[in-house]
C-alpha cells in the first residue's frame, strides 16, 4: 500500500498514520498509555492448560489489544493477541501463549504494544513459581510467588505476598466466656462503644452484645439472650447468616444459603431490630444470584460493609456501571451510601447501589481484594479505609483498601495478624469508634468460627 503524504498538514499526517496503523495492526494509534495494561500473572510450569500470563488493566477505561506481542527471552518467540481483543476497564484477559512458546524455568514475559518494538512491561524469573508470579497486592505491587493459582481472577497474595506488621499492638485477648456462643460465630459490626452486632451462620441468627468487664454478652434485654434466629421475609428458611452492618437504613445482613438446602442463595437481608420477638423475618431482601458468579452453597457473600455517599463522592468513587463519576442522584431510593460485599469463593469485592424501597439493586463496582477470599469487610470512617479480612486460610491476614487517582478502591496495604493471636479460623472483623481511642489505640475484635479453645471472640487493639 502506497500513502502519498508531500505536502500535507501535520493533522493529515497524523491521520495518514492512524491508518496505516489500522491497517497493519486492526487497532488505532490512540489507545490508553501502556502503563494502564501490565502483566498480571505468570503460569510458567505447565498448568491447565499450560503456559499462560494474564494481563489486568488498571487504567478507567477499556484498552484494546489486537495485535500486542508477547515475548519470552528470546526474541523469536513471539505470540500476537487476537483481533478484536480488548480489556475492560479493571478487567483482565488470560493469554494462551502455548502452543506458539513454553515459558523455561529461568526466563521472561515482555508484553509489547503491536508491532513488538514499544515495551509495556516485563518480568524475568530464575526458577519456576512453585504456584504462579503475580502481582501483590494485585494489579499494583510487585511480583512474588502466589499462595494458588488465580488465571482470570485476583491474585491469591495471602502466601507469597509481602506483609507489613500489624499497626496495632502485639496482644490479643479472649473476649467472651467459654463456649458462650459455640461455633458459626461469624460478622461483626460495632453500632457504638457499648453496642455490638454479630451474626452466627448455623442456625442463623443475630446477636446484640453488650460489654461486661473485658468480656462481650448478650443484652438480657428485649429478647436478645439468646439470639434472634433469621428468617426469610416470608417467615420461612434459616439464614446461613455471614456478615453484618449496621447503616442508617437498619440492620443489614449478608447470607449464602438457606441452611435447610443447599443449593447458593447469595442475598443481602435487612432486619427490624426494634421487635422484642425473638425471632425476625427480614423487612427487605435482594438477591444477588443474577450479579454474582455462581459459587458453591458455602461460598457466597461473606462480608458486608457501607460507606457513605459523602466520603465516596468527595474522593472520586468511579462508577463502573455508568463509567463516570460515582453520582448517587442516579440511584433514586437508594439511600445514602453503597453497599460492599466480599465473596468468599474469589475474594471480589462487589459495590451495590441497593433500592430501599424494594428488591432492586444495581453493581457499581468490582474490586480485587488480593486474597483468595474475603471473609469480613469493615470501614473505617477516621481514616477512610475499607478493611479487608481473610481467615486461616490467608494466615488471618487484613488488607485496607482506599480510592485512587482513578476513582477505584484499591489495596494500599497488607498486614499480618498480631503475634499474639494463633491463625485462627476468625471470620469476622469489627473496628470500635474511634471515641474509644486511648493512648493511642482502639479496640478491634475477631470472631473465631471454630471456637478454638471454646472461645469465639478475641480482642485487640489497632493504631487510631
Amino acid at each position: 500500500m502506497r500513502w502519498n503524504l508531500r505536502g500535507r498538514g501535520r493533522l493529515a499526517v497524523a491521520a495518514a498514520l492512524a491508518m496505516v496503523a489500522l491497517a497493519l495492526f486492526g487497532v488505532p494509534t490512540a489507545m490508553a498509555g501502556p502503563t494502564d495494561v501490565r502483566i498480571n500473572e505468570i503460569e510458567s510450569n505447565g498448568g491447565s492448560p499450560g503456559d499462560w500470563v494474564e494481563l489486568v488493566n488498571t487504567g478507567t477505561a477499556a484498552v484494546n489489544i489486537s495485535g500486542w506481542v508477547v515475548k519470552d527471552n528470546n526474541n523469536s518467540h513471539v505470540f500476537t493477541v487476537a483481533s478484536g481483543t480488548s480489556v475492560a476497564a479493571g478487567g483482565r484477559v488470560v493469554l494462551d501463549v502455548d502452543p506458539v512458546f513454553g515459558l523455561g524455568s529461568a526466563d521472561s514475559v515482555r508484553l509489547y504494544q503491536p508491532g513488538g518494538t514499544t515495551l509495556v512491561d516485563s518480568y524475568t524469573w530464575t526458577s519456576h513459581a512453585t504456584t504462579t508470579y503475580g502481582r501483590c497486592p494485585d494489579g499494583s505491587g510487585a511480583f512474588t510467588t502466589t499462595s494458588v493459582s488465580t488465571r482470570g481472577a485476583a491474585n491469591s497474595c495471602s502466601g507469597g505476598g509481602t506483609a507489613a506488621a500489624w499497626p496495632g499492638g502485639t496482644a490479643v485477648t479472649v473476649a467472651d466466656a467459654a463456649n458462650a456462643f459455640g461455633t458459626n460465630l461469624s460478622g461483626l459490626s460495632f453500632q457504638s462503644a457499648s453496642v455490638l452486632w454479630a451474626v452466627k451462620n448455623g442456625p442463623g441468627a443475630l446477636y446484640r452484645l453488650v460489654p461486661s468487664g473485658a468480656t462481650w454478652i448478650p443484652d438480657t434485654s428485649g429478647g436478645w439472650t439468646s439470639g434472634k434466629a433469621l428468617h426469610y421475609a416470608n417467615g420461612t428458611g434459616d439464614l446461613d447468616a455471614e456478615g453484618v452492618v449496621v447503616t442508617p437504613d437498619g440492620v443489614m445482613v449478608a447470607t449464602e444459603r438457606d441452611n435447610n438446602g443447599s443449593t447458593s442463595l447469595p442475598k443481602i437481608a435487612r432486619f427490624d431490630v426494634s421487635s422484642t420477638a425473638t425471632a425476625l423475618n427480614a423487612t427487605a431482601e435482594w438477591d444477588l444470584t443474577s450479579d454474582l458468579p455462581a459459587v458453591a452453597a458455602n461460598s457466597g457473600p461473606e462480608g458486608i460493609a457501607w460507606i457513605p455517599d459523602s466520603f465516596l463522592t468527595a474522593h472520586g468513587f468511579r462508577d463502573e456501571h455508568t463509567s463516570a463519576a460515582y453520582n448517587p442522584a442516579s440511584y433514586p431510593g437508594h439511600g445514602s451510601g453503597l453497599y460492599f460485599v466480599g465473596l468468599e469463593a474469589n475474594g471480589t469485592i462487589y459495590a451495590y447501589a441497593l433500592d430501599q424501597t424494594g428488591g432492586g439493586y444495581t453493581r457499581i463496582a468490582a474490586v480485587p481484594s488480593g486474597f483468595a477470599g474475603v471473609m469480613d469487610l469493615e470501614y473505617e470512617p477516621s481514616t477512610g479505609h475499607l478493611w479487608a479480612a481473610c481467615d486461616d486460610t490467608c494466615q488471618g491476614r487484613t488488607a485496607t483498601l482506599d480510592v485512587n487517582a482513578q476513582g477505584q478502591l484499591a489495596v494500599t496495604a497488607v498486614y499480618e495478624r498480631p503475634t499474639g493471636m494463633a491463625n485462627y479460623n476468625n471470620e469476622g472483623f469489627a473496628i470500635a469508634p474511634q471515641e474509644t481511642c486511648a493512648s493511642g489505640l482502639k479496640p478491634v475484635l475477631w470472631s473465631d468460627d471454630a471456637n478454638d479453645a471454646s472461645h469465639a471472640l478475641r480482642a485487640g487493639t489497632l493504631n487510631c
